[in-house]
């Protein structure tokens, strides 16, 4: 059973007989009585007493108009929110995102997309590792993902869109051990007390490697919940290190916010899947490319007037 079917169906009982039904379908009679049979051989029962050029529904034909009615309406109703998608009247994206690009780039690109398409809506979904949003845009839960990876996403089923990187910095509290400074070296960190993220994250694997390197941290606190670790280093219970997204959160709410040395990151980027995307997401990730083809435009044109300056 279909719901075009359903639809034939609607016809002869709206239009009283299969030759005006067919008519109005612009379909042929016997075309429209057969498609009528194929219903009725997948109902299991007859819908229609044949009586000459009359057609009278069965109890089973009247039980059928109901809920044939409701499939046709919701077709209709489909219908008419993929037209509107289509025209970007209404419409809503579905992104996967790791907690911390979830605070920046992606308050900033919602921001900007708000700004332009009003009209549609934004669904986040949290994820907490690359495989974890990986996963969820390669089976569909969403079109799109955010991803912050060491190295570059290399996964199959999904287009890959490099943002750039976000460079680890380390949250300390401002009457803590690194008052007054800007920097910190890795090697200094030896013998303070970390708060991390579960293992597969960025921060982790920066933590993991200080102390395969032999660098003598203690975890002070291992949390999932990433919005406990800045209140965590505002009451001292330790540093974190984390990508820069966070400092414009950590500078308001009091924490310092130091740069790490030698530099390391993590690459973001935007995934999305190798099938089409509704019009919605395909607006979203038009416009997040756009803008960081022109981002990197800027930055070339001005790298030649720093070179001058210097």
């Amino acid at each position: 059973m279909d719901v075009r079917q359903l639809e034939y169906f609607l016809a002869v009982v709206d239009h009283g007989g299969f030759n005006k039904a067919a008519a109005a379908l612009y379909l042929s009679q016997p075309s429209l009585s057969q498609a009528i049979r194929a219903l009725e051989r997948d109902l299991g029962s007859e819908l229609f007493h044949r009586i000459g050029r009359r057609v009278v529904l069965t109890e089973a034909g009247q039980a059928l108009i109901e809920p044939a009615r409701g499939a046709a309406r919701s077709l209709e109703l489909a219908r008419a929110r993929v037209e509107a998608v289509h025209e970007l009247r209404s419409g809503r994206v579905d992104i996967a995102a790791m907690p911390s690009q979830a605070v920046e780039p992606l308050t900033g690109m919602i921001r900007r997309f708000s700004a332009s398409h009003p009209q549609l809506s934004m669904v986040v979904r949290a994820a907490f590792t690359p495989p974890d949003v990986i996963d969820m845009v390669r089976t569909g839960r969403c079109e799109l993902g955010l991803v912050a990876s060491p190295d570059a996403v290399d996964a199959a089923n999904v287009e890959v869109h490099d943002l750039g990187r976000q460079r680890f910095v380390l949250l300390a509290a401002r009457d803590g051990p690194f008052r007054g400074r800007r920097a910190v070296r890795s090697e200094q960190l030896a013998g303070q007390r970390l708060i991390v993220g579960q293992h597969g994250t960025g921060m982790r694997r920066y933590v993991d490697d200080l102390r395969t390197r032999g660098c003598d941290v203690t975890l002070a606190v291992e949390t999932e919940h990433r919005v406990a670790i800045l209140p965590l280093v505002l009451e001292g219970v330790g540093v974190a290190v984390v990508t820069e997204a966070w400092r414009g959160l950590a500078e308001r709410a009091g924490a310092l916010v130091l740069e790490l040395e030698p530099e390391d990151g993590l690459r973001i980027s935007l995934i999305s899947r190798r099938a089409a995307l509704t019009p919605a997401a395909a607006a979203f990730l038009d416009e997040v490319t756009r803008d960081r083809a022109a981002g990197d435009q800027t930055a070339r044109d001005q790298a030649p007037r720093d070179r001058d300056r210097r």
